[in-house]
């Protein structure tokens, strides 16, 4: 048995990623195994309207325990609880997205936030010199701005220190960073800022911002921030750059063309995102390229979505995202999302290429390579495959349910990776 094998929802294998990932982000304070196990026990596989409402209850019931904390001065329990009614909340509309106009959806995201930045600003009477406080920043953007938090390395040091920039991918949030990454960075004393660039929930939902490929147009003004705003605590020799999910393309993509980036690392590796979409429906890349603008391949990608509950999803959510009118068109802009025609060989810096040996979207079959496998094979920077098994745990898409364990190999990869760097072999 291994996490890909589902223990709830046998016959809805999205349902129980999902589920998985809550679970998962219990390592750093997202979740209660206990109040996920019930959450799910009130859920019909499928129903997506029970989804929303066990979930959106238990996130209630859970941010209102922690306003009481609050009230009676019970700051460290208010925090915790704060933390995991974000989370749940973050959760529960996740599978309403065909209608992104539900007002369930902008209810559960804007209680998300609220409840994030309510426990994140607690930390500060309780600030201890060796963790970081969290503050959160609007990045400017194209005239407008993107959503972020800043994760300032151990109070009162002078020093500048290595910082890891990181965002989400395809469906999660810079306030999902918290606990799929951000925190583990900050306990070992990196600086840490998380964004939501185009496409993510706070630039789609506050300024209808959908995907776009060339992310180094998104990552450039994110760096002109920190380094113009907080460069008194950055080591611009030292920039990382961290991506989850689709964001193992994303990322290394910005790395390819912005050179202040010193590492990046591709929580998995994604070499041509378009895999995910051969995988579900059977065909190849030029198969797709042959059939996408005839009006027959919608029909044909709604079939195959009516059969497969991870292609339904996707597709509902991709749709908003990507700014897409059908299935067609979101098939077409999804194929951006890649490393062909040279890009992969761009990168300089060093890259650590994730992979999960059970992926729920990016494992291959018997038509290709495992996607961080055909990264790995177009790369001419120093690079190193990480492995994450069954046998660890960690075997999932992004290693959910073992972020302690992933974080923690991640990160010390990055910290050797920067202690090896000198003037010399700095961009």
């Amino acid at each position: 048995m291994t996490t890909s094998t589902p223990l709830l929802f046998a016959d809805h294998p999205q349902y129980w990623f999902e589920t998985l990932r809550m679970l998962g982000h219990s390592s750093y304070g997202g979740s209660e195994v206990g109040e996920v196990l019930a959450t799910s026990a009130e859920i019909t596989a499928g129903d997506h309207d029970s989804w929303y409402g066990a979930w959106l209850r238990t996130a209630d019931r859970v941010a209102e325990g922690a306003r009481r904390d609050a009230v009676h001065g019970r700051q460290v329990s208010s925090r915790e609880g704060y933390l995991r009614a974000a989370n749940y909340y973050r959760n529960a509309d996740f599978f309403l997205h065909a209608n992104p106009h539900d007002p369930r959806v902008l209810h559960a995201y804007r209680h998300g936030v609220q409840c994030f930045e309510a426990a994140i600003a607690i930390t500060r009477p309780f600030e201890d010199p060796e963790r970081s406080s969290i503050t959160p920043v609007q990045i400017p953007y194209e005239g407008k701005t993107l959503r972020g938090y800043l994760y300032r390395g151990p109070a009162g040091s002078d020093e500048r220190r290595p910082t890891i920039v990181m965002h989400n991918g395809f469906d999660g949030s810079a306030e999902e960073m918290h606990y799929f990454g951000a925190e583990a960075a900050a306990e070992r004393g990196f600086n840490v800022l998380t964004f939501d660039g185009p496409g993510q929930p706070a630039a789609v939902h506050d300024h209808g911002l959908v995907f776009r490929p060339d992310w180094e147009n998104v990552v450039g003004p994110v760096l002109d921030f920190l380094l113009d705003e907080h460069g008194d605590i950055v080591d611009a020799e030292r920039i990382a750059l961290l991506g989850v999910s689709l964001g193992g393309v994303l990322a290394p993509r910005a790395a390819a063309f912005e050179p202040r980036i010193a590492a990046v690392v591709c929580n998995d590796g994604v070499y041509d995102a378009l895999g995910a979409v051969e995988a579900l429906l059977g065909l190849t890349r030029a198969e797709m390229e042959e059939r996408w603008h005839d009006p027959a391949f919608n029909a044909e990608v709604e079939a195959a979505a009516a059969e497969q509950p991870t292609l339904r999803w996707a597709l509902d959510h991709g749709l908003w995202v990507m700014g897409a009118a059908d299935p067609a068109e979101f098939v077409r802009t999804y194929a951006q999302y890649n490393l062909l025609d040279g890009v992969a060989e761009r990168i300089t810096c060093p890259v650590l290429v994730c992979e999960a040996d059970n992926d729920l979207f990016f494992a291959g079959d018997d038509m290709a390579l495992p996607q961080p496998r055909q990264l790995m094979a177009r790369l001419s920077a120093p690079a190193t495959l990480m492995t994450f098994t069954h046998d660890e745990g960690a075997d999932a898409h992004c290693h959910v349910g073992a972020q302690r364990l992933a974080s923690g190999r991640m990160f010390d990869w990055l910290t050797d990776t920067f202690a090896g760097l000198t003037k010399d072999s700095v961009r």
